[in-house]
Formats: structure tokens, sequence, C-alpha cells
């Protein structure tokens, strides 16, 4: 239907063209994006983006730095920095202490049985075996997302959520969108049945046709000359993971194999391939769900997961994570081209997040003159549990770790006319004797308002009522609680680990230029809300992100 003001532009341009053929106004650009695209780059520091942005090429990371809006301050509130935790916050804007997802795995307060973040006995992978534990829903998110407001107001619009993780791609997707992940025994991507009680005709198709193949014994190899590298830390370092591919490059995936198998599908997983077969595959599911076609929004979130197990196995500080990130970037360019085609270039809007950063690997660092090491929790626990034992008569008061925190022997405690608050303070003045641990935090500190003690408010946005340990533990920046001899890892509220990038591209909606101010990754989803121009996730604690002067269309 016209509007008067359109009415009288076309009669203006049809009394002027009576010589020639009419000419209609330029159709306007929707007031809302059809599509948008949350890119997640696993374990991307900020530090890494900005440390190669040199080398990077001209329409991958640097569309976001040259022409999009930029948030040069960007972290997580929570202090817990894991997947999980961080892929439950980006659509939700709620922190663990809301979502539920305070980790990747806990353990049960009362019972201590594992429990991972997207576990769902009631459902299975289609088509594939399903191991116990394995994420199959998002039963254990505890708030909507973002993609759940959209398909509420109108089921027509679609949320899809893609991953080389199923956390990566189901706590997104939310509980009303369409989870997909990667299967390291097929090489191919599944869902499960919570979403459907089969695949649709084009992941079968994608599946059917082996994309994963196309990799086998090929060959990682550096993208620049060597002396583009200087920067980064060589290859082969004793502190470097030497499973899987090994540490140096080049390297030959899949080398040992005659053919492709769960072994090469494995180890396919850390390298710049995976990165290109999950985006072969999120192109599938734009043309699959004929994604971004109408007037009906749509989301698509894609994980991509290789950079987090290349920084777990070499540090962020290496070559071999360096040059991944290159590689990524050009398949983040040739990506961004196709979504120029495919949904045109001024009808969506992408944004790039991580779910935490990362800490370089302590050997490394200490190679640097910084304080940095590694506390072996078995030891620290077997000793905790000797040192409370002297105190109260008592063995194996402490039971285990769980996430961030450390669970007790509640029967034991009480059965034994023990006050619980007097172990948790006995627990807590040990552990801060032990070498690397910077803080810890009992409920009492937990449920205050306390403001001004360090790392208590992150570890308090970590630390969920139902879910979490009584007591929360913080090592010192720089170590890592881990009983890995090589890599490295995160979860700290350190700012390695939580400053992340927030990168936006849609110039009509988003604006262009760097903004130096702090902001969260909570503010993502009302953003975002807010560019759809839907309502803000009921939980969500963000605000909408300052965003710079928006180009007019």
């Amino acid at each position: 239907m016209l509007t008067r003001a359109r009415l009288s532009l076309l009669v203006l341009a049809l009394l002027a063209g009576c010589a020639g053929s009419p000419q209609l106004p330029p159709a306007s650009p929707p007031e809302r994006p059809k599509l948008v695209v949350l890119l997640v780059v696993d374990g991307l520091p900020q530090r890494q983006v900005l440390a190669y942005r040199d080398q990077l090429a001209a329409d991958g990371l640097r569309r976001f730095l040259d022409r999009g809006a930029w948030f040069s301050n960007a972290h997580y509130g929570h202090g817990h920095t894991v997947t999980a935790a961080g892929h439950a916050v980006m659509l939700s804007g709620a922190y663990p202490e809301r979502s539920g997802i305070i980790s990747n795995e806990w353990r049960d307060a009362r019972t201590f049985e594992a429990v991972y973040c997207t576990s769902d006995s009631a459902h299975q992978y289609i088509g594939h075996k399903t191991a116990p534990l394995a994420g199959t829903s998002p039963r254990n998110l505890k708030v909507e997302t973002l993609g759940d407001v959209l398909r509420t107001l109108d089921p027509a619009s679609k949320m899809i959520g893609i991953s080389g993780k199923d956390r990566g791609a189901i706590l997104p997707a939310g509980h009303k969108g369409t989870a997909y992940m990667y299967m390291s025994a097929s090489g191919g991507f599944a869902s499960s049945t919570y979403y459907m009680p089969q695949h649709p005709q084009w992941v079968t198709s994608f599946n059917d046709a082996k994309p994963a193949d196309a990799f086998f014994q090929k060959t990682w190899a550096p993208l620049l000359a060597e002396s583009a590298y200087a920067r980064s830390v060589p290859d082969g370092q004793p502190w470097q993971s030497t499973g899987g591919n090994g540490n140096t490059l080049p390297a030959v995936i899949g080398l040992k194999s005659d053919a492709p198998g769960p072994r090469f599908y494995e180890n396919l997983i850390a390298t710049p391939f995976s990165d290109e077969l999950t985006l072969a595959f999120a192109r599938a599911a734009i043309e699959g769900e004929q994604l971004g076609t109408d007037d009906k929004p749509d989301i698509l979130s894609v994980s991509l997961s290789a950079h987090d197990y290349v920084n777990h196995a070499f540090g962020p500080e290496s070559r071999l994570s360096h040059d991944h990130l290159l590689h990524l970037d050009r398949h983040l360019q040739t990506f961004f081209q196709y979504l120029d085609r495919q949904i045109g270039a001024g009808n969506y809007v992408a944004l790039l997040t991580a779910d935490h950063g990362f800490a370089d690997t302590p050997e490394w660092a200490a190679s640097q003159g910084r304080d940095a090491d590694r506390i072996n929790p078995s030891q620290a626990l077997g000793w905790l549990n000797a040192e409370l034992a002297k105190r109260f008569g008592v063995d194996k008061l402490a039971r285990g770790y769980s996430a961030a925190g450390l669970l007790f022997n509640d029967e034991l405690i009480a059965a034994r006319g023990l006050k619980t608050a007097d172990v948790h303070q006995a627990a807590k003045l040990l552990l801060l004797q032990v070498d690397g641990v910077a803080s810890v935090f009992t409920l009492d500190q937990l449920r205050s308002s306390d403001s001004t003690t360090p790392y208590l408010a992150a570890m308090r946005k970590s630390w969920h009522p139902e879910v979490a340990a009584p007591l929360q533990i913080v090592v010192k920046p720089g170590w890592l609680y881990s009983s890995r001899a090589s890599g490295s890892s995160h979860g700290t509220p350190h700012a390695y680990d939580t400053h992340v990038p927030i990168l936006a591209w849609g110039p009509r909606w988003v604006g262009q230029g760097e903004v130096a101010a702090r902001v969260e990754v909570a503010d993502i989803a009302p953003t975002l809300a807010r560019v759809l121009k839907v309502p803000v996730p009921a939980q969500s604690q963000g605000q909408p992100l300052p965003l710079p002067v928006r180009r007019q269309p």
C-alpha cells in the first residue's frame, strides 16, 4: 500500500517523465534487517584481533574495524569465563547467576553426580550415537533468548544455531530455535530429537556429500612468509601439546590414517578446515531454510570452535594460533561476500564476539619474567582435606570441585555435629595459603551486596544459588587451575579472559567507528532487540550498546 508521500512522488515522476519512461523513487531499505548473523570465535581474546590487524584481509575482520562499529573495551561481567557460560549470555543478556549455565559442566550439589550444561537424557542425536551427558537440548538454560522472543512474536521467523560444539549451537539457539552441531564420528552436522524427529532434506544432502572428506590429508601450511610471524612464539615449544596433528606447521591432517574416519574427523576440529566446514554448513542453512528472504527477520548464530582448541593446545601467543586466526579471517571474508550476494549488503547485520578470552601459556609467561604457573587440582584438594581433618577430626570434608567452586560433604558435616559455616571458613583460609590462589569467596560474601572487594562482583554473577558450589575460587593472574602439563586455558575474571571483541557491521543499523567506552557482552541482546524492534529478553542484565553515529541510507 502506497503512503501519501510515495503516491505524490509517483505522480510527480509520471508527470515529469511524459517524454520518456517514468522514474520511480528507489525502494526504501528495510526498517529492520532481514537477517541477523551472530558470529562467535570460540576463545578469541580482543588482544589477538588488534595484534595482527595489519595482516588481516581487506574484507574479513577488517570489514568491522574499517567500515563497521567496534567496541575496543568489551568485557564479560562474570568471573568463570568458559564456553557455555559465554554462549548463554550473548543472546539472553543474562549472566550465569540468572541463566543457571555456570560452566560447561558441574556437579550436582546433593548427589555429586556430573551435570553437563546441555545434557538431556530425554533426547538423542539424529542419526548418531548419543553418549551419556551429550548435549541435546537447552533444558538447563533458565532464561529466554532473543530468538525465543522473536519466535514467540512470530513463529515464521527462524532461529538457527550452528557450532562445532553442542553447547555453542544449543545455548544461543535458545528454547525455540534449532541447533546443529558437528559430529566427530562422521564429519557431518546433526540436530537432536528435541528439535525435530528427522533432518530436513538440505541437512541430509549436505551430510551425504561428505564435505569433511575433502580435507583428508590436506596440509595446514602457514598463510604468510616466515618473517610475518616474528611477533608470535615459534612452533615446537615443550609446553605445546604434541597430540592430534602435532605442534608444528605445516601439518598434514589425517596423515596416519588410510581413509577418513572418526580419528581424522576429530583431528580436523583444531584446524582452519573445520572453520571452513562450519561456514559451508551455515551457507547450506541459509539456502535450505531460506533465511533472510522475506519480511520476517531471522537469526543465524554460527560459533566457530577451532580457535579455542588451537589456543588450548598451543597457547594464544603461539604461531599456530596466530596463523589459525589469519586463515579464519580469510574464511570470514569469503562468508561476508557470500552474505552480500545472497542476502544483500544492505539487508543484514553481522555481529562478531567471543565466548571468553585466553591466558598465555604459563610456562611461556614465566619465561618472560611473569608470575605464572599451574595449580594441580587433585593435589590441592588432597592437601586441603588433610588439613581440614587435622582441624575437625573428619576425613574428606571437601567433596570435590564443581565449576569454579568447591563442594562439601554436607551429610558428613551434619552427622559429626559440625557447623557448615565453620568448615567453609576454614577451607577458605587454607586455600588462600595455596600458591597461586588469589581469592576465595564464601556463601555470605556471594549473598552480600559488597561491591568493593576485588573479583567478588564478577564471581557473584557466575554463582547461581540452585546450581553453584558454596565456595568460589579465583586464581592469581597468569595462573591456571589445571592438571595438564601443556597448553593454556581460561575461566577467570582477569582481563585476558574477559576482554573479547564485539564487532558489528550493518551501517544502517549499527553505524561506523570505534567506541572506547567499557561495554559488556550482555549488552548484545538488548542491542539486537532494538535493531529487530522486539522486546528485550526478560532476564537480560545488559544495556543497549552506545552505537556510533549511523550512516544514513
